[in-house]
């Protein structure tokens, strides 16, 4: 990744390639295709507008609205005026959306003119709200951002930001109580390419960008997983092709049309994306990297993947609190034919710290799973108005994912589960992640998850919720014999649900409260 001493907060992203490669295209958007020098002009307009509103240094500034070309800009223009950017999603409830922009006191809303709706279904009950601005060119109701942005000076303001301000707040995905909104500074963002620019060793050949790379942003911008990257290719100056949101055919066309190089994908996408019929017509030979993580990846999935896009892959593993950042599984590590590496979620990344801890906070010996902590200057400021929160997860630099993991003795990660989606079977630790990657291996299966339900005898039963694929014929007995002849008898499921489809949130993540919820509706814990 090339190291920029002149990038210090985001909104140096704009004025650096602003002015050294003012002609260069930023971005292409459905029909808008925009440069670095109005990349640069634009957000210069945002920035005076906002400090027009009289509004504090630091105030929260919402942006609800599918990915584009303006949300973008508003990141960039929210940090030249010293200003947050909160990302909303836009698939939340009315409900849930009044929580967070209620809990981030925003103080401007930039709403997309589909979402107008939900946005008056709730605005009696947002007194934080000083003004609504429309993505929109027109509009017969609200300020719309076009003309709200022409109307702006374009000289740059020259606010005097600082690199531990919080740049973007970013909420969690919430499938247990309430989200909690995660304080990301400005220089958690780029402090890894310093480091890397520091360190002798040899630069991986992924990091590395130059004026030909294309990156694809298909994930939602109110992710980590989306703004994150996003973030990557505007800092190394690339061009980036937005999707509005992420669709197979589309993600597909735009590799077609726009010539992709490098992408970020969750598995559950990559997965539909391999599903899709003009798939197998797509020409893929202008991919060189594909980014991966969020969720862990079935061994099967990611053979399949390898085999048809023909381009190194790269896993990274972190979470919100961390901004990604934690280890990451370098292209070399990957087999056509899968290796036990292929199981991991990689090595340390340069600058980042990893710990696998017990409940005391000690660190465990390889081979032994705890809980894997992260220390990096990627992680977060904190949780916003949750100090509560914060002293329980950032705990002496180092946050706690919650994830449940080992060490091997190469230096590899290999995440079982979340602590918290363990089952207790007559005593016995099963991590649900192990048995899913074994029965993800069995044709005729497309999609399962394995969750613990209450059992008299055992505590905790194993059961597995399978989607078959189309056509496919499977019992609960065929499911059985195949996991027994691969893991441990008490790991085996004792039952399985045959389903459509499984819950998940916008990043792919199984909601594996929703599943488990019939089973322990009534009951005073949710552990047996």
């Amino acid at each position: 990744m090339p190291y920029y001493p002149e990038i210090r907060t985001l909104g140096d992203i704009a004025r650096f390639h602003g002015t050294q490669r003012p002609d260069a295209t930023a971005f292409v958007f459905e029909d808008r295709v925009s440069d670095y020098r109005t990349f640069n002009t634009h957000t210069n307009q945002i920035a005076n507008g906002l400090l027009a509103e009289a509004i504090p240094a630091q105030s929260r500034i919402a942006v609800m609205g599918k990915n584009s070309d303006w949300y973008y800009e508003l990141l960039i223009g929210n940090a030249k005026a010293d200003m947050v950017t909160v990302g909303i999603n836009w698939r939340l409830a009315p409900p849930e959306v009044a929580y967070i922009l209620n809990d981030a006191e925003a103080r401007i809303l930039f709403v997309g003119k589909e979402f107008i709706p939900l946005y008056e279904s709730i605005k009696s009950q947002l007194p934080s709200i000083q003004k609504v601005i429309v993505l929109a060119d027109s509009d017969a109701t609200y300020p719309t951002f076009a003309q709200w942005r022409a109307a702006q000076p374009t000289h740059d303001p020259d606010i005097n930001v600082q690199p531990h301000d919080v740049a973007v707040q970013m909420y969690t995905s919430g499938t247990t109580g309430h989200p909690k909104g995660v304080q990301v500074s400005h220089r958690a963002f780029y402090a890894l390419n310093e480091i890397g620019a520091q360190t002798d060793e040899q630069e991986e050949e992924w990091t590395t960008w130059t004026d030909r790379d294309v990156s694809l942003l298909a994930m939602p911008n109110f992710h980590i997983g989306g703004t994150g990257w996003a973030l990557i290719g505007m800092y190394a100056g690339a061009r980036n092709v937005v999707l509005s949101e992420f669709t197979p055919a589309g993600c597909l066309q735009a590799i077609r049309d726009q010539r992709i190089s490098k992408l970020f994908i969750v598995p559950a996408a990559m997965q539909f994306v391999l599903a899709d019929p003009s798939c197998a017509d797509t020409d893929f030979s202008s991919l060189k990297y594909m980014i991966y993580g969020a969720s862990p990846i079935p061994l099967p999935l990611l053979k399949r993947a390898m085999e048809v896009f023909k381009c190194g892959f790269i896993q990274l593993y972190g979470m919100t609190e961390t901004i990604g950042i934690g280890t990451y599984l370098p292209a070399e590590d990957h087999h056509p034919d899968g290796n036990k590496r292929m199981r991991s979620a990689g090595k340390t990344r340069a600058g980042v710290e990893v710990a696998i801890k017990d409940p005391d906070g000690n660190i465990v010996p390889n081979g032994v799973i705890g809980e894997i902590c992260i220390r990096s200057p990627g992680n977060m400021v904190g949780y916003w108005k949750r100090p509560d929160a914060t002293a329980s997860t950032l705990v002496d630099g180092w946050v706690h994912t919650g994830d449940a993991g080992y060490r091997d003795d190469d230096g590899y990660i290999y995440v079982q589960d979340r602590i918290k989606d363990m089952i207790v079977s007559g005593g016995e630790n099963v991590y649900p992640a192990e048995v899913e990657s074994v029965l993800f291996g069995l044709e005729g299966i497309a999609d399962v998850a394995v969750i613990g339900v209450p059992d008299d005898r055992w505590g905790e039963a194993v059961k597995a919720c399978v989607v078959l694929k189309p056509g496919a014929s499977l019992s609960a007995q065929d499911i059985m014999a195949f996991a027994r002849e691969r893991i441990a008898g008490y790991k085996v499921p004792k039952s399985v649900d045959f389903i459509a489809a499984l819950p998940r949130n916008p990043s792919g993540k199984i909601l594996k409260r929703e599943l488990r919820a019939p089973y322990w509706h009534g009951r005073e814990r949710q552990v047996n």
